[in-house]
């Protein structure tokens, strides 16, 4: 929005009717105030897009109520004016945070050129926030949760709204269902998403460092301290700060990062000063912190204060929907990181990988992936590259499918309703895929994959009605 709003602080009238009839008459909403006292008055109340302050004025001069107005208007632009001698007053100023400054006196057309520069500003500002809005969707699509399940799609319903609020999460699961990729989520679709994402492993530092890691420390704090170090809290400053493993944290560390959460200050070792520090915590850990409390193995007062926000991801045994489609997403980012194409994988090798229990969840199925992608001759990756009980026990399945065991598999059996239940859809409305993708409560995008999975055949043209004459 263009500066239509000004506050103008000034003890002569005479300055101040003059400036109130330019403004006025090039369609700007103007207050005035004949002194310091009544400028914070209407400041206090009211908000303004550009402030025009007096450098000299009786009892307190703009100098000092510049950190008042920028404190009170965080968004204006403090525009300083200054008669011919107190240019260094002026400079000054703009030192400590004002925008420019007018020699007074100056020509009406001077102070809409300076104040037409101050929109100017305004609008590449927004410019440049739309272009980081615009580069930051297309990383949150590169990294976008990949969900078939029901289970995933309500967690991707969760990551939407935790996004919006700075408010503290704690994501649970097993090792390697993916934690940080949802962590890196909330982050992405939040208003920090241009700031920074630092993750830190707390099981992988030491109990002697943890606190100069997570802290900073100052020059000489300890031995090998041979210069000063922010710390990741004030590394992720304006941004989040992302806690893996926190189960792993001494009591001691428990106590010293509670602290910090409850004042947003943290304070460097060997420094006597705190610091202020603005970062969003999300928190995670393959560990039952109940079960922690309980034994007294966690502190209560931590605990709560990261359980704000709770999600839990499934294990990938618990959700084999999204093991097709997060196949084909790791195998395209591997394909682009190894530098070899893959073809899409068959059949034989998503039945498998979906009867497979995936221990290791999402990390040993990309594990798995890169291996297979490696030792592959052709860009048809087969069977044989996977070293997992699933793709022997696939392998040795009678081929006619008759047998006792094969009757009786819940998984094969849900399947065949699956892809039942994917052609009566496609047949009730008439092959719209969306409208259908909606019957069936998945996601057109789940939909589209199964659709292929199956060779699910596009729906002939309805045809028309003969004419009954």
């Amino acid at each position: 929005m263009s500066a239509r709003r000004v506050l103008i602080v000034d003890d002569e009238e005479g300055v101040r009717t003059s400036l109130r009839l330019i403004l006025e008459d090039e369609g700007y909403t103007v207050s005035v105030a004949g002194g310091p006292e009544e400028g914070l008055g209407l400041a206090t109340e009211e908000t303004f897009d550009v402030v025009l302050c007096d450098v000299r004025m009786p009892r307190r001069s703009g100098l000092d109520l510049l950190p008042d107005l920028i404190q009170l208007q965080p968004s204006a632009t403090v525009l300083m004016m200054s008669a011919y001698g107190q240019i260094e007053d002026s400079l000054e100023a703009v030192r400590r945070g004002a925008y420019d400054y007018l020699a007074k006196p100056f020509e009406p057309q001077e102070l809409l050129l300076t104040i037409r520069k101050v929109e100017e500003r305004e609008r590449l500002q927004r410019e440049n926030r739309q272009l980081k809005r615009e580069l930051g969707a297309e990383r949150k699509s590169s990294q976008s949760i990949v969900a078939a399940s029901s289970a995933m799609q309500e967690i991707c319903g969760l990551v939407d709204r935790a996004a919006e609020y700075k408010t503290t999460v704690l994501i649970t699961g097993e090792s390697g269902s993916g934690k940080e990729v949802v962590a890196r989520a909330v982050h992405d679709l939040s208003a920090r998403s241009s700031e920074p994402f630092i993750a830190v492993n707390c099981g992988a530092i030491t109990e002697s460092l943890i606190e100069s890691e997570l802290f900073g420390h100052v020059k000489g704090a300890f031995t090998g301290a041979d210069s000063d170090s922010p710390g990741m809290f004030r590394e992720a400053s304006g941004g989040t700060l992302f806690l893996d493993e926190i189960g792993e944290l001494s009591r001691s560390t428990q106590v010293k990062l509670l602290r910090v959460l409850q004042s947003e200050e943290v304070r460097p070792v060997g420094e006597a000063k705190p610091q202020e520090v603005d970062v969003r915590i999300i928190a995670a850990t393959a560990r039952n912190l109940e079960a922690m409390v309980s034994e007294n193995a966690f502190r209560p007062d931590l605990f709560y204060r990261l359980n704000v926000f709770r999600l839990h991801i499934p294990p990938l045994h618990e959700r084999t929907e999204d093991i097709p489609l997060l196949a084909d997403h790791l195998l395209e980012g591997l394909s682009r990181r190894i530098g070899k194409h893959a073809a899409p994988l068959g059949r034989e090798v998503l039945d498998a990988l979906c009867a497979y229990e995936w221990p290791g969840n999402v990390r040993e199925l990309e594990n798995m992936l890169e291996r297979a992608l490696i030792l592959a001759r052709t860009e048809s990756i087969s069977l044989d590259l996977f070293p997992f009980p699933a793709a022997q026990s696939v392998r040795k399945a009678p081929a006619g499918g008759n047998s006792e065991d094969e009757d009786l598999s819940i998984k094969r059996r849900t399947r065949e309703l699956e892809e039942r239940l994917i052609r009566l859809a496609l047949e009730f409305t008439s092959g719209n895929r969306t409208q259908a993708a909606r019957v069936l409560e998945i996601s057109p995008r789940a939909l589209q994959y199964k659709i292929k999975e199956y060779a699910v055949e596009p729906l002939n043209p309805i045809p028309s009605k003969p004419d009954s004459n």
